[in-house]
């Protein structure tokens, strides 16, 4: 044990993200606080700065707090700078509620870079664009081009599927379509990391299946496809394919951001490349061996251990909560009402994700050898699109459009 807690190399991490209060979990993903636990677990120190303060988070249908303001982030940044503790390795950054919050970040950010000129590598910004997920935007529309502005100064992106069809203006529908958006985050927007969560995508004819792929029109899957780019900005993409539990879990992309910084440091140092720009391995290093493939699998497995003990928690709270007898529940509507709405808070709390219970998972990730990365190989020939792939591009920016226009007259 003693020897796997100083794998990861000595790390000061600046996290600007969301905040809430007991239980502690998410803002419209996993909170702050949280994300600190994780890397403190891992080694890690961490400088926060809050872009809400929430009592919990929204999923529980009733919440108390604020968000924060852009100059709140900066006098709370510029007084890390006052006292001499803005010295970090990693940045970073999630939820942000408003564009002229992304913008603050983003000069932060910036600043840091531009710091850290002289010493290649000794500066890395991981950038998590929350925006939306299932096809649904929950951020001010102004804030989709104010990520994309920010795209070519960070080191590594995490959007979920929908999220990376926004920045990329390509709607994903199939591994050439992955290619097609990953390809244009590296190139057009310089993205030199790039990993995409959350995703959900049928057999495809032009890829190379795995095993993985294959299973995947047989039981529900989720996959996580990652680049990092060639020196000439050229993909070089790996999947690694997991089961999906049949249970909501509150805030775990911010988990999973919060772990990869720590093992992306793991793994960027055992392959030597700490000093390197980007953390970017030569060019004959196959996607599957790229140190951001290789921490990745560290954080899956350690996920999954940690989501399938959730997962039982939960069944066993719901099994709970169904089995008991109310001796004064009432009649009527307003009792029925009142009824599901306590179903909803405790179920919701039984769906928190049990990372405290789960230590040991975090420190040693289980069953490795079961999350392997996999290359994917495609069609990269991405001029090459057919009338009926065009046709889709325009539909889908016109669906955009109107996805952005309903919500803005739904505020």
């Amino acid at each position: 044990m003693a020897e796997e807690e100083h794998e990861v190399p000595e790390t000061h991490v600046l996290a600007i993200a969301s905040h809430v209060g007991a239980p502690a979990y998410r803002g419209p993903r996993r909170p702050l606080i949280e994300a600190q636990g994780h890397i403190w677990v891992l080694g890690c120190e961490v400088s926060a700065i809050h872009t809400v303060n929430y009592s919990n988070h929204v999923g529980y249908k009733r919440v108390k707090g604020r968000k924060s303001t852009p100059e709140e982030i900066a006098e709370l940044y510029n007084g890390l700078k006052d006292a001499g503790l803005n010295k970090f390795d990693v940045m970073l950054s999630g939820y942000c509620p408003s564009a002229a919050i992304v913008e603050e970040v983003g000069r932060i950010a910036r600043e840091r870079k531009f710091q850290a000129t002289t010493r290649p590598g000794s500066f890395f910004w991981v950038l998590d664009p929350v925006m939306g997920d299932n096809g649904r935007i929950y951020v001010a529309e102004d804030t989709v081009p104010a990520y994309r502005g920010l795209l070519r100064d960070a080191d590594l992106i995490l959007p979920n599927q929908f999220e990376a069809e926004l920045l990329s203006e390509v709607k994903i529908h199939d591994l050439a379509t992955m290619n097609k958006a990953i390809t244009k985050l590296h190139q057009a927007h310089r993205v030199p990391n790039v990993l995409i969560t959350s995703i959900r995508l049928p057999p495809t004819q032009v890829s190379t299946p795995t095993s993985a792929s294959e299973d995947q029109s047989t039981s529900a899957k989720l996959s996580v496809i990652g680049s990092t780019a060639t020196s000439d900005m050229k993909p070089r993409l790996f999947r690694i394919t997991v089961p999906a539990l049949p249970v909501f879990f509150s805030g775990t992309g911010d988990m999973f951001a919060a772990i990869l910084v720590a093992r992306l440091r793991q793994a960027a140092q055992e392959a030597d490349v700490l000093n390197k720009p980007n953390w970017r391995s030569e060019d004959d290093v196959a996607g599957p061996d790229l140190p951001l493939a290789k921490a990745l699998e560290k954080v899956l497995a350690s996920m999954h251990a940690i989501l399938k003990d959730t997962a039982r928690h939960y069944e066993s709270a719901m099994q709970k909560y169904e089995s008991e007898t109310e001796l004064n529940e009432g009649t009527g509507e307003d009792a029925a009402k009142d009824k599901d709405v306590e179903r909803h808070l405790r179920l919701t709390r039984a769906a928190e994700v049990r990372v405290v219970r789960n230590a040991k998972a975090l420190l040693n990730p289980p069953d490795l050898d079961s999350f392997k990365a996999h290359a994917i190989e495609v069609d990269l020939d991405i001029e090459r699109e057919s009338d009926v792939e065009r046709e889709s591009d325009v539909e889908y920016e016109s669906d955009l459009e109107r996805k952005l226009d309903v919500e803005h007259k739904s505020r």
